[in-house]
């Protein structure tokens, strides 16, 4: 298997035949091929060229599939006791660019990438995985729904019998207070 490792945006990245990366926004349109000549290391099958720090003659090329922006970095500064505090959120610029042939110090072509357009199908990747995680949402939310069913009809029961406890006791205790009034003596007895 042949790679190369190649230097942009301040960073290095291994790259091989119809790989897919994101890497720092670079300035061309989408569906621009792009040239890498920054090559720090080659290895094909059978030979390996490292160089000092790059190799001349050899590049890499890539298509822009997308400019878009990375994930969102929250970042909070917080200087304690003094009350000060500070968030807000950044968003990275970058640039998904497939690797569509890597060329040696002669101009020998190392690796290329097949001839099929590789974003439809990271599209169809989405969209199966969107639809397996929509039928484990939805086989949850049913089972939720029925355990939540079960709760409620437990509940009711409870303060059913809570209910009828209470009303018991309150029927006890009229009972008793009526045959308490009917013992007692009067206060006040009548004097012949």
């Amino acid at each position: 298997m042949s790679f190369a490792v190649i230097q942009t945006g301040g960073k290095q990245y291994k790259v091989s035949a119809s790989e897919i990366l994101k890497i720092e926004r670079l300035n061309d349109q989408e569906g621009k091929t792009v040239e890498f000549k920054n090559v720090l290391f080659l290895n094909d099958d059978k030979t390996t060229e490292i160089g000092n720090p790059n190799i001349q003659g050899a590049k890499v090329e890539a298509t822009i599939l997308k400019n878009t922006k990375n994930k969102t970095i929250l970042v909070f500064k917080k200087r304690r006791r003094k009350n000060s505090r500070k968030k807000y959120g950044h968003r990275q610029e970058i640039s998904l660019i497939r690797i569509t042939k890597i060329f040696s110090k002669e101009g020998k072509l190392i690796a290329q990438a097949e001839a099929k357009k590789e974003i439809p199908a990271v599209k169809a990747k989405k969209s199966k995985t969107e639809l397996e995680r929509n039928l484990k949402a939805e086989e949850n939310r049913k089972i939720q729904q029925k355990e939540a069913v079960k709760f409620q009809t437990e509940e009711k029961q409870k303060v059913k019998e809570i209910h009828e406890k209470t009303k018991l006791k309150a029927k006890k205790s009229d009972l008793d207070k009526k045959k308490i009034i009917s013992k007692k003596k009067p206060l006040t007895t009548k004097k012949k």
